[in-house]
């Protein structure tokens, strides 16, 4: 617990926790609550985070699972911003937690504390349909789209004055992308002058809560897309992040660096250049916002640029030597000429500009400049990826779409905790990062700290309430070959027949490769159907939410994921008691970025090996032995199917990052 000074007087930090802890005591409001049972462990990180709201200082903080971590950061989070008028800004990685949080633990939060307080849910503005742009879509239907999507732009309208938060999420189906590409909200269009007085603009009424709203919930992605990368001096000074003078949750913590590097670099998208110009002129549909205008040489530059940005793509794509992965990694200037798309480019920009700047009417101009702003964007990083100009980047060409023939640029900076450090951690800010595994075997989560920037920020551990030595136990197999041996799948589903028969089904078996989860669910579908165990499969059609729902309504199934489901995902109770991790998950150097990363601490003297393989695999393994026991009545196993963790030195260090439990060897 928080010690408390004595003598001259108590810091405001210290009492605010102390406070705090009164509410999350045996008899404080929190007991009064239905169900309340007192935790020390969630007591603990309500005045860990009360203190550092208090102080304005930053805080890491790692809470074993079953701490109620959400409760613990909500409730000083809620107190601290009604009575400061600040905005907690809660972030989180999945959508199952910002639902968990918005529908669940806020409306409870909301009878427990005796503040009155509002909460807004944010999403990205694509996600929001436009009145405003609907209208005008309709209005200019004809000249925009055939007789199939002027249908879907109908339905969207019916829908707009059914809908109560006219998201994305609300329609019930994904509509085709190139209506909605017309009718959402879009930066310099769906302003609040323009907007603000449709009641059909979703995104300027929810712009409107959040005003008044004491806490915002979002995700990361979300976060980074929005947060400013220079602030100035003033925004500093404010101490902000996402508006003035805010304070930061960070729930999930474990994939900010992740979710950061895929935002704070640039990449351009083949299908997104190609989109864009075909919304100003489609010459086979011989529709777009140019024709609405009439304006014919405009439409002539689109259609001799479109086949022009093709052939750079494919050039490109001709340039790479793409190996197992969907990545090439660039690692020299020039991998391509793209003087001609950038000087076509340069012409449309021009044009377009022009036709803005005399155009009356005020929303067509401001698509107009949407447009402008979205080519000259992709002009800047098209000339900065081939000529490499942002040092400490690394450089890569991903293959993208179903028959990946599609190419996207990406440019990322290969250390993010410079930048971490200037943006999330600086001083007179406030943010609270927390999650259930942080650490990697240091007391201090020097690991996670130094990764993110986060070097000089208290760093607290809380431990579990679950009794892992009665819930959990380890069954690790000593002899599993090799996966380059030839009967490795053989032996595999062998032990994976075995574990899940004996409990009955009721399993998630955690796979690090696509093509060996596919084959082995080849080999053994039938075998678990004929027990009447349903076998749902990632990749397969189902939205992970979907499997997830359906995985827990069976009672009996078996689910075969990779990546996504080692972690954030949550099934409590008696559908889930048997989690099999097929391979220890290192990641395969694969990829540029991680590739770019291990050179990088190798040219400073460092060990790649164990200054970043092994203490991300570590994580990921914690990851995914917590998919198990996820409520103080859940039992079960987990089950080791790589012989590594007992023949290799570093094995040792895998076991000893999760609880203590029991380990049987096989």
């Amino acid at each position: 617990m928080i010690s408390l000074v004595d003598g001259a007087g108590v810091r405001p930090q210290d009492e605010f926790a102390r406070e705090v802890g009164e509410i999350f005591s045996k008899s404080g409001l929190l007991s009064k609550r239905a169900g309340f049972e007192w935790r020390p462990e969630q007591q603990e990180m309500a005045m860990e985070v009360a203190a550092s709201l208090a102080a304005n200082r930053h805080v890491v903080i790692e809470a074993g699972t079953g701490v109620g971590k959400s409760f613990a950061y909500l409730i000083p989070s809620i107190l601290w911003a009604v009575r400061n008028k600040r905005k907690a800004i809660i972030s989180t990685h999945t959508i199952n937690l910002q639902e968990q949080l918005m529908h669940k633990d806020i409306p409870a939060v909301r009878e427990i504390l005796p503040v009155e307080f509002e909460a807004a849910l944010m999403k990205g503005r694509q996600n929001y349909c436009c009145g405003t742009r609907l209208d005008r879509a309709l209005r200019q239907k004809g000249n925009l789209f055939d007789t199939t999507r002027q249908a879907a732009l109908e339905r969207l309208h019916t829908w707009s004055h059914e809908t109560k938060d006219g998201t994305l999420t609300d329609l019930p189906e994904q509509p085709d992308h190139e209506v909605w590409a017309e009718v959402c909200s879009e930066r310099n269009i769906c302003t609040p002058k323009r907007c603000g007085s449709n009641a059909r603009c979703f995104y300027q009424k929810m712009r409107r809560q959040l005003q008044t709203a004491n806490v915002i919930v979002v995700n990361h992605t979300l976060f980074f897309t929005m947060l400013d990368t220079d602030p100035d001096e003033e925004v500093r000074e404010r101490g902000g992040y996402l508006f003035a003078d805010d304070f930061v949750v960070f729930d999930e913590a474990h994939t900010l660096e992740s979710v950061a590097s895929r935002h704070i670099g640039f990449s351009v998208s083949q299908y997104g250049l190609r989109a864009t110009l075909q919304r100003l002129y489609n010459p086979k549909a011989k529709r777009g916002l140019l024709q609405v205008l009439k304006e014919g040489d405009a439409m002539q530059a689109v259609t001799q640029l479109l086949p022009e940005s093709e052939a750079f793509f494919e050039d490109v794509g001709r340039a790479c030597r793409f190996g197992k992965g969907r990545e090439f990694r660039v690692r020299e200037p020039g991998l391509v000429d793209a003087q001609k798309l950038c000087d076509g480019l340069g012409q449309i920009i021009e044009r377009v500009n022009t036709i803005a700047r005399n155009c009356e009417d005020e929303i067509t101009k401001a698509e107009l400049a949407d447009m402008v702003g979205r080519l000259r964007e992709t002009r800047r990083a098209v000339m900065e990826f081939v000529e490499q100009g942002a040092g400490g980047h690394v450089y890569w060409v991903e293959q993208a779409g179903r028959r990946e023939s599609l190419h996207n640029l990406h440019a990322a900076p290969i250390d993010l905790a410079d930048c971490l450090r200037r943006l999330l951690f600086r001083p007179g800010g406030c943010t609270i990062t927390t999650s259930a595994t942080l650490s990697v075997g240091q007391q201090d989560l020097r690991y996670f700290r130094e990764r993110v920037g986060a070097d000089d920020v208290k760093a607290v551990q809380i431990g579990s309430p679950f009794d892992y030595q009665k819930q959990m136990q380890i069954h690790v197999v000593r002899k599993m070959p090799d996966p380059r041996e030839s009967d490795y799948e053989a032996e595999l589903q062998k032990w994976i027949a075995y574990f899940t028969d004996r409990s009955r089904g009721r399993a998630f078996v955690l796979f690090t490769s696509y093509v060996l989860m596919n084959r082995v669910a080849a080999a053994m579908r039938d075998g678990f159907e004929d027990r009447g165990w349903p076998l749902f499969v990632q990749g397969e059609g189902l939205s992970r939410d979907r499997m997830v729902r359906e995985f827990k309504a069976s009672g009996r199934a078996i689910l075969f994921g990779t990546d996504s489901f080692w972690g954030g995902v949550d099934v409590p109770g008696d559908a889930l008691s048997n989690v099999i991790i097929t391979r220890l998950p290192f990641a395969t150097p694969d990829h540029p970025l991680i590739q770019a990363k291990l050179e990088a601490i190798e040219s400073a003297g460092g060990q790649p090996f164990s200054e970043y393989s092994l203490p991300e695999a570590i994580l990921k393994f914690r990851q995914g032995v917590g998919r198990l026991i996820r409520s103080g009545s859940d039992r079960g196993v987990v089950v080791i199917l790589d012989s590594r963790i007992v023949s290799k030195g570093y094995g040792k260090a895998f076991l000893r990052a999760v609880p203590a439990c029991p380990v049987e060897y096989h």
